[in-house]
């Protein structure tokens, strides 16, 4: 976390621009099927493992990452850093309710100063490059993207050039959700135990079962296979 935030400081006082992404086991498992989505996170400046399952893979495979850090974790410290710094962010993504929620809750913690502008996440294709366009002329130094993948991700690469006025851009899943207060996060315990994706799916099991049951099943699959790959060698 310290060694990414430390890296976004610099892009900042630079003027240059940094393309974070995180990655979970679901969206490993994602990426060996969808090429463009792949390549959208291959290419990015900095990678962050979200999933604790990631790092504890990581370990096991003998390449240990130092630690998980969480999208929302890194959002809300870089939020705070660009409030006593006077930068300026834009929120991209969830439902028009819900980022209105979070602009006004910044607005009251920071001050009307700290958001460059936002929009919600109902878009359609033909419409990107201009809300790319009137990102980049915000003025905003971070933009958070709270869109669902790889739609995220695929837009801050496809953009990555008109974009290139904002130092630093990430996309954030359902941070907004959580931090408007709309969806529950999972108790602290829970986060470290690396089981907040079972507080998740216990939330919305409809709608997260495939995600994380089927996507976790696939992804300790593919370490498996990666393990033996190793021992053969």
């Amino acid at each position: 976390m310290q060694e990414t935030l430390e890296m976004v400081q610099k892009a900042i006082e630079e003027k240059k621009q940094l393309h974070h992404v995180v990655v979970n086991a679901g969206k490993i498992v994602q990426m060996q099927n969808d090429y463009e989505l792949k390549e959208s996170v291959n290419s990015s400046d900095i990678i962050n493992a979200d999933g604790q399952a990631v790092v504890w893979a990581s370990r096991y495979l003998g390449k240990p990452l130092k630690e998980r850090v969480a999208g929302i974790d890194l959002m809300i410290n870089l939020v705070e850093y660009a409030s006593k710094k006077n930068y300026k962010i834009y929120l991209l993504g969830a439902k028009e309710e819900v980022v209105k929620t979070v602009v006004n809750l910044y607005k009251k913690n920071y001050g009307d100063h700290i958001i460059a502008g936002y929009r919600n996440g109902y878009f359609k294709k033909d419409e990107q490059i201009q809300i790319a366009k009137e990102i980049s002329e915000s003025g905003a130094n971070m933009l958070f993207v709270a869109i669902s993948s790889p739609m995220k991700e695929n837009f801050l690469y496809d953009y990555r050039d008109q974009l290139k006025a904002v130092n630093f851009i990430m996309g954030v899943g359902g941070s907004f959700d959580v931090i408007s207060g709309k969806v529950k996060r999972a108790p602290r315990w829970m986060q470290k135990a690396g089981l907040e994706w079972l507080f998740r799916f216990l939330q919305e099991p409809r709608r997260m079962w495939k995600r994380y049951l089927v996507g976790n099943t696939k992804f300790i699959w593919m370490v498996m296979k990666e393990k033996m790959r190793q021992v053969k060698e």
